[in-house]
């Protein structure tokens, strides 16, 4: 289970260890928090503005189910509404009702009723930080690790199903300082322009602290299946920006991995790992 923010994250991070599972005859399950109504128009080729929430939510619906379609994976929304990424200093209030404003246990509700129907051993999610300061990536995490604590608990959540513990919580490192640095650099010896060269300089200047990586999957040959579900989205991503900015064929030479940090493990495993379901032998999870 990949439990992600908005749609389009999905697609750009764990997508191609996703679409390699899923393939594998692994059930794999995409969770959306939030519709990403709030999101902004980033391809400047869409053609048009769209201003309504709703009309948003409906396309961006519609681009959802192409991008699982093209991973091969099912998909479930959690129901909530973008919070939008406030911007300005101060910032200003975030929007009444908004998904990062939820309390945590209404908001891990849902999400805990899926994971004993749906029963994962591993569940990925965000950092603590979000992976990048957005409100509605913080409370993914939040929500993610609440339900992979509570869900296998018969005394919690006890109007949401029946116990289901999941034995492994990873955190996505698909935006670790040492890709962009190396494929940064990568570029350059290859005499290209590099996408990264403002990002290495501002993440750098924050000091961005680099996490743990424990877990590296083999992924490249489901790059094609990412890109596919990367275009699908196509009030978000500019098919001729950045995340197409690389040659899929440097890509693959420097960087044909997608890496994780094991946050907790209810198995015994030994790091580094090559895979996700390391330690487990397909008989645990049900909860006493």
């Amino acid at each position: 289970m990949a439990v992600h923010a908005h749609p389009d994250d999905e697609s750009s991070k764990g997508a191609a260890t996703t679409a390699r599972y899923s393939a594998e005859g692994v059930e794999v399950l995409v969770v959306s928090c939030t519709g990403g109504e709030r999101g902004s128009i980033l391809n400047p080729s869409y053609g048009r503005d769209i201003t309504d929430l709703d009309e948003m939510r409906q396309v961006r619906t519609v681009e959802m189910a192409e991008a699982a379609q093209a991973l091969g994976v099912q998909h479930r929304w959690l129901g909530f509404v973008d919070s939008g990424l406030p911007e300005g200093d101060p910032l200003p209030p975030l929007p009444p009702g908004c998904f990062a404003l939820v309390p945590l246990e209404e908001a891990a509700a849902p999400l805990v009723e899926l994971v004993r129907d749906f029963r994962p051993h591993v569940i990925t999610t965000y950092d603590p930080t979000g992976g990048y300061p957005h409100p509605d990536h913080i409370m993914t995490h939040r929500v993610a690790k609440e339900a992979f604590h509570a869900a296998g608990d018969s005394d919690r959540y006890r109007d949401r199903g029946q116990p289901w513990e999941p034995l492994k919580l990873y955190y996505n490192h698909d935006f670790s300082m040492n890709r962009i640095r190396s494929m940064h650099q990568a570029m350059l010896d290859a005499g290209l322009e590099s996408p990264f060269g403002d990002w290495v300089e501002s993440r750098a200047a924050r000091e961005i602290p680099e996490r743990e990586v424990t877990t590296r999957i083999a992924c490249s040959d489901y790059f094609d299946a990412r890109d596919g579900a990367l275009r699908a989205h196509a009030t978000q991503i500019d098919p001729d920006g950045f995340f197409f900015a690389i040659p899929r064929d440097l890509e693959i030479e420097m960087w044909p991995v997608e890496e994780y940090e094991l946050a907790e493990s209810r198995v015994a495993t030994t790091t580094p790992e090559d895979d996700l379901f390391a330690g487990i032998t397909g008989n645990e999870g049900l909860s006493a």
